[in-house]
Formats: structure tokens, C-alpha cells, sequence
């Protein structure tokens, strides 16, 4: 019996902060002019970030509320809540356990997915095969959550306007048809990259003391420049891998839903995948680079303004520290 569930994208929801950060905030914070790079090369004209009373914990919260009601469900309808993140509400315990609490979950077991900006690609992946292989579970939420504002370095300019906050979520179910929902997926670790950019103190390596806090070490950085040519190379192989796996081509598939940290990188991937630009939305314009949470965010939007319809076919392919990389296809 349970050979023939499958797992498909019930509904989906999200939720950026109120705060709205221009780029000409920088200027004055930085004392040069940067906004005009931000706009020209990457496309940022603004960004969300929490207010100092807004957590890793709340941004989820709303996310969910807002994709129960899409999917007509109750909080006592999930029956496992996965977040994904790596700003998580504490070191321990989970990120998950706090908002499945808030939520009033009473049913959902729940865990927090770090693969850091791969998160929530990992985290779908993971929510299918437990839907499909166990009857336990119809309904799934995963929700990619990042408070980046919270572990940014105000100096430093390579990190500082870029990053923003936001949450982004969907819930899973299960359905008898084959044909819609997931179909394939790949997950693939670079772990040679681990050390090049992170948040390195505040754990066991590094625990939090005076000297670390007078160094910002428990900030984000940049430790390493990464090869630029890295994620188009690896998110059009994985493309191409879903497409081996499920016997398709790269001009049948309707969207690739991509990291959000670099739109010439998603310029790259498609044109070396010779379909049009435009098959890959992009939300990094007035959100910044959200982390886990901006692929969720990229498909509600989508969703919502009417470009993905039920049985396109979607390709979701994350990338994050670590390098951690996660990819997945679903039929909508």
C-alpha cells in the first residue's frame, strides 16, 4: 500500500519582516557609494530584516499561519514540522520544537535541517520520502527560515548588503498519484569549502568569549572567495541529473527554482542549460538574499501571481555553506 503514496505541494505560504532596508542605507552606513553596484550587478534594491525584537522563531510562525490558511488545515492537521535553517532560535534545543509549541502542533513530531542555504531543498526531500514511506504522515510542513540581519558585521560591506531575512514554507501531503508531486532528487557535499565562509564561533570548535566577541568571530564571514564559476557548474549538472532520473529534458521543464544569492550565477546555470532566463523567478530584488528561506519564497510568489499551475514541472536546486547541495523535481 504504502508503495503507491507519494508527496505533493499542498500549499504554500511565507513572510518577510515589516522593516524595509534601501540600499541607500548603506551609503550612509559604509561612507561610499554602493547602492548603484547592488542595482547594475546584483539586482538587490532593498531588503527585509527583523526588528530587534523579531527571532528566527517568529518569522516561522507567520510563515506557517499563513500556508494553514492557504491550505485550509488546521495546526492539528501536521503530523511532522521540519524547519530548516542554519540562524537557528538557540544552539539547542531545536528551532522546530519552539514554533511547533506556539503553533499548538500538538500532533506534529518536529526537527530542525542545517545544509545552510541547501536547507530547505534537503528539508523537501527529506518531508517526501517519510510521506512516501510511511502512512504515519500525511501532512508535512517544512519552512526555510534565516535571520541573517542578527549575525551581520555593520563594517563589513562584502556581507552587510546582501543579506536579509524572511520565511518561507509549504505543506506536503499525501496523494496516490504517481504523476504529480515528488520525483526525484540529489543530494551532494563539497566539504572542502566547510572553512570558507560561516559563522564560526558559538559552537564547541569555538565557543563564545570575550576575545571572540571583540574579533566578531560570531558573525558571518567570508572567509575564502569561492570559485565563480562553482554553482552554475554544479546546479546545471544536477539539472541535468534530474533530468537522466526522470527521463525529461531541460526544455520540458516549466521552472527551476534556484538559490537566490547571485542572479548572473542563475543567468549562467540557464544559459548553460539553453532554456530562457525567465524559466528561473527571481525575488532577490526587493527581499535581499534570504538563505533557506528564498527558494519557498521564489515558488509562493510565483504561485500566487498565477506562473506555476498545477502539473508544471519544477526543479528545485539549493546551494550553502559547506558547500551543501540539494536538488529535487516535483510536479505541481
Amino acid at each position: 500500500m504504502m508503495m503507491n503514496r507519494n508527496a505533493y505541494l499542498k500549499a504554500t505560504g511565507m513572510y518577510v519582516p515589516e522593516r524595509i532596508v534601501p540600499n541607500s542605507y548603506f551609503d550612509e552606513l559604509l561612507g561610499e557609494n554602493v547602492s548603484t553596484w547592488l542595482a547594475e550587478n546584483v539586482q538587490i534594491y532593498e531588503r527585509r530584516w527583523c526588528t530587534e525584537n523579531q527571532s528566527t522563531a517568529d518569522l516561522c510562525i507567520e510563515a506557517a499561519k499563513n500556508t494553514l490558511t492557504n491550505a485550509n488545515l488546521k495546526a492539528t492537521d501536521i503530523d511532522l514540522l521540519i524547519i530548516a535553517t542554519d540562524t537557528p532560535e538557540y544552539i539547542s534545543p531545536s528551532t522546530a520544537s519552539k514554533v511547533q509549541h506556539l503553533m499548538g502542533m500538538s500532533n506534529a513530531g518536529s526537527f530542525d535541517v542545517n545544509t545552510a542555504c541547501a536547507g530547505f531543498v534537503t528539508a523537501i526531500d527529506m518531508a517526501a520520502k517519510y510521506i512516501k514511506a510511511d502512512e504515519n504522515y500525511q501532512n508535512v510542513m517544512v519552512i526555510g527560515a534565516y535571520a541573517m540581519s542578527k549575525y551581520l558585521n555593520m563594517s563589513d560591506k562584502k556581507t552587510v548588503t546582501l543579506f536579509a531575512d524572511a520565511a518561507g514554507a509549504v505543506i506536503m501531503s499525501a496523494t496516490e498519484k504517481q504523476d504529480q508531486g515528488f520525483l526525484a532528487s540529489e543530494l551532494i557535499t563539497k566539504g572542502e569549502y566547510c572553512d570558507h565562509m560561516g559563522i564560526y564561533a558559538g559552537g564547541t570548535y569555538q565557543p563564545v568569549d570575550h576575545e571572540v566577541i571583540d574579533n566578531k568571530d560570531h558573525l558571518l564571514k567570508f572567509v575564502t572567495k569561492f570559485p565563480k564559476e562553482l554553482n552554475p557548474e554544479m546546479w546545471s549538472m544536477m539539472a541535468e541529473n534530474l533530468n537522466k532520473k526522470i527521463g525529461k529534458t531541460s526544455n520540458e521543464v516549466d521552472h527551476y527554482l534556484l538559490t537566490q544569492i547571485n542572479i548572473n550565477s542563475i543567468f549562467e546555470t540557464m544559459d548553460k542549460l539553453g532554456v530562457p532566463r525567465e524559466k528561473a523567478p527571481t525575488v532577490m530584488h526587493h527581499y535581499g538574499y534570504t538563505g533557506s528561506a528564498c527558494i519557498p519564497l521564489a515558488l509562493h510568489e510565483s504561485i500566487s501571481k498565477g506562473k506555476i499551475k498545477r502539473g508544471d514541472l519544477m526543479y528545485f536546486i539549493g546551494s550553502g555553506g559547506g558547500l551543501a547541495f540539494a536538488s529535487a523535481a516535483f510536479r505541481y
